[in-house]
């Protein structure tokens, strides 16, 4: 299970780059602002970088999830996905191990399923690192 864990050693607390990427002015990106605040708010491990050009949250290094915004939607992605529950249906992708949802302008969002996607992402994260000591 700990081989399968993507680590980016450079994370940090916060990343100046990742509220830069927040704040140019696209209103997707400041639509997938609170998913992203939703996962620094998973632990005090949790740490972010921005990397090929997106947001993405890790636990100390390990990443678990990560936004991005496209031209007619936004994503939220889990770095394993393919193993969370996900009652909702909500996860797209036939990955190996990624998955996201997309959420789009005027969608009700199923805000329950993605805290729950959230937290199982990061719950999943942390066994791993367990796992791997």
């Amino acid at each position: 299970m700990g081989d399968e864990i993507f680590r980016l050693p450079g994370a940090v607390r916060r990343d100046p780059r990742i509220e830069s990427w927040f704040s140019t002015g696209d209103p997707l990106r400041a639509f997938v602002r609170p998913w992203f605040e939703k996962m620094r708010g998973c632990g005090s491990d949790v740490r972010e970088i921005l990397h090929d050009g997106h947001p993405i949250a890790c636990a100390v290094d390990a990443a678990f999830g990560y936004v991005d915004a496209f031209k007619a939607h936004v994503s939220l992605g889990f770095f394993q996905g393919a193993v969370l529950f996900d009652p909702a249906t909500l996860l797209e992708g036939s990955g190996k191990r990624m998955r996201h949802v997309k959420l789009r302008w005027g969608q009700d969002l199923p805000a329950d399923a993605l805290n729950a996607l959230i937290a199982a992402a990061y719950g999943d994260v942390r066994e791993r690192l367990k796992s791997s000591a």
